[in-house]
């Protein structure tokens, strides 16, 4: 049986380094059996942030892989925190948010980036967890995505 960590290097990806915080927020906390994850924005690994809003400065499968890339952030700060994935029993819940033009309705389309990488590391049961994924008129920075989430840890 293969653990989070061998699922996590078997996809070949990169980490961006693990965000500091950019305001009075700690990026993760700990409470009981529960890391709650700040929000988190498309960190790429030379530390930029994949911009734009979706629907007129980006297209959808842009703001997909910003959520993909969202999703690593979140796993930077999981790693800097825990050590290992492996300390993660399940993905509980997912608030993924969308930079997005008014007009623009196929907000769950992008934050199945994040989702589908969650469930390919800890598989279809304990990768997907509940979640909502919004629109939002703007973000931080003109990010494309922002991506807080909750997860049960190992006991």
């Amino acid at each position: 049986m293969t653990t989070p960590d061998d699922n996590f290097a078997a996809l070949n990806l990169q980490l961006p380094p693990a965000p500091t915080p950019k305001g009075v927020y700690k990026p993760c906390l700990i409470v009981g059996n529960f890391i709650y994850v700040s929000g988190h924005g498309p960190y790429l690994p030379d530390d930029s942030l994949m911009t734009g809003r979706v629907g007129s400065e980006v297209d959808m499968a842009f703001g997909n892989a910003a959520a993909k890339q969202t999703g690593l952030a979140i796993l930077a700060t999981l790693t800097a925190a825990l050590g290992s994935l492996n300390r993660v029993k399940r993905v509980v819940k997912i608030l993924g948010m969308v930079n997005a033009v008014p007009e623009f309705g196929e907000h769950p389309k992008v934050i199945n980036g994040c989702s589908d990488l969650f469930a390919q590391i800890w598989g279809t049961e304990n990768g997907i967890g509940v979640r909502s994924a919004v629109g939002m008129g703007s973000l931080p920075g003109n990010i494309s995505v922002e991506i807080e989430a909750m997860f049960e840890l190992e006991s």
